[in-house]
């Protein structure tokens, strides 16, 4: 009997890889959803799947998609598509970029369902939120992003399931970074760098925005939080290290010493087949490592004076309820100035701390109130943007 699986975001990076599995083992697997926001990509994956739905956010692409679905395939359309969508599967693979995947991972935490969570915004603007949810539910959330997947693997050597709390024996948690294109240089160094070379991330091919976060490090400062809300580790507690070669993924270091590492080749095949075939595995490698090839394993500290945007992470993070929505919300507003050449990249750190000091200390007690914070960040890096471009 195969698995019905949900794939909201089909036609992002994680959706299609997501694809590329089931399409491997279609004794084991069958689209049930597919979801989009507005890309006519999704009319060929139907085709192809013949799920029973398909999603799409936006109502003028829906009409334009509809006549060219496959017939006995539903179409449904408008902001909550993909949440119904999710309803469709026993594993939900959430791969929707922005805020616009919070109401998937809410509506599959909430029906029981297993969720493999690639969309980041869900436990760094939400997680007060989601958690609430997620523990009343006890569904499996199963992360798949490659630190996070690892420190789950890892926390597995110790049979622990679900959420970290202190009894559980567990010292730190260690997530690594290849510390992105600009790893070694110069606070002074920094100030010249091009968009073009921010973009040139060294390990992975990521969109544009999250491959100016590798740059900064607020992508990491990000995966900070969001380890906090997915294991329930103190903040203290969670180190960043960078490891260049990008084959050690996390770590997790045990109150008696011992470290447990999970190593693979960089490809995100394997933490999304993770996810699908939890609590087993998947009988076909990904990432699998040539140890008669791999010359050596390098670490060092990252370099917070030159990438504040780090300690901005953690300093969010502590602070909690909303301020991470804040923080994120000012973060894009600044990347996305500085893409379109209206900031320099040194500047991006500096507009959200302004941005963090005015955070107002809302509380993050509903969904209401979390995109309320990040209406009023957006305002509030977007004026301060707009003062500097004019000094």
């Amino acid at each position: 009997m195969t698995i019905p699986v949900a794939v909201l975001g089909s036609t992002g990076s994680i959706g299609t890889q997501t694809l590329d599995i089931v399409r491997r083992f279609p004794d084991r697997y069958r689209i049930s959803a597919l979801g989009v926001g507005s890309s006519r990509e999704v009319i060929a994956q139907a085709i192809e799947f013949r799920p029973d739905v398909v999603a799409v956010a936006d109502p003028v692409a829906a009409e334009a998609i509809r006549s060219d679905l496959p017939s006995g395939v539903e179409l449904l359309v408008g902001d909550d598509s993909m949440a119904t969508a999710a309803e469709s599967g026993d594993v939900v693979i959430n791969g929707v970029v922005g805020f616009a995947g919070l109401p998937v991972t809410l509506a599959a935490l909430s029906g029981g369902r297993r969720l493999g969570l690639a969309n980041k915004e869900s436990l760094i603007a939400a997680g007060p939120v989601v958690r609430r949810v997620w523990e009343a539910s006890g569904a499996e959330l199963i992360p798949v992003d490659s630190e996070h997947c690892a420190i789950h693997q890892c926390l597995r050597s110790n049979e622990i399931r679900g959420r970290v709390t202190s009894k559980d024996q567990v010292s730190s948690l260690v997530l690594t970074a290849s510390g992105g294109p600009f790893r070694g240089r110069s606070t002074d160094e920094l100030h010249a760098v091009t968009v073009e070379d921010a973009l040139s991330h060294p390990t992975w091919a990521m969109g544009p925005k999250i491959t100016v976060d590798s740059s900064t490090l607020m992508n990491k400062g990000l995966e900070v939080i969001e380890a906090h809300e997915l294991f329930g580790v103190d903040f203290d507690d969670i180190e960043v290290v960078v490891h260049p070669q990008s084959i050690i993924h996390s770590m997790v270091t045990f109150d008696d010493g011992a470290t447990i590492a999970q190593l693979s080749q960089p490809d995100m095949r394997l933490c999304i087949g993770y996810a699908l075939a939890y609590p087993n595995r998947l009988d076909e490698p990904f990432g699998a490592i040539d140890w008669a090839s791999l010359s050596r394993l390098d670490f060092h500290p990252p370099d917070r004076e030159a990438f504040p945007c780090l300690e901005l992470a953690y300093a969010a993070g502590r602070s909690g309820e909303t301020a991470p929505a804040w923080l994120s919300a000012a973060n894009e507003v600044a990347v996305e100035a500085f893409l379109a050449g209206s900031l320099r990249w040194v500047e991006i750190a500096a507009v959200v701390d302004e941005a963090l000091q005015q955070w107002p200390g809302l509380v993050a007690d509903s969904v209401e109130a979390v995109l309320d914070a990040d209406r009023e960040a957006r305002l509030v890096a977007s004026s301060i943007v707009s003062t500097r471009m004019g000094t």
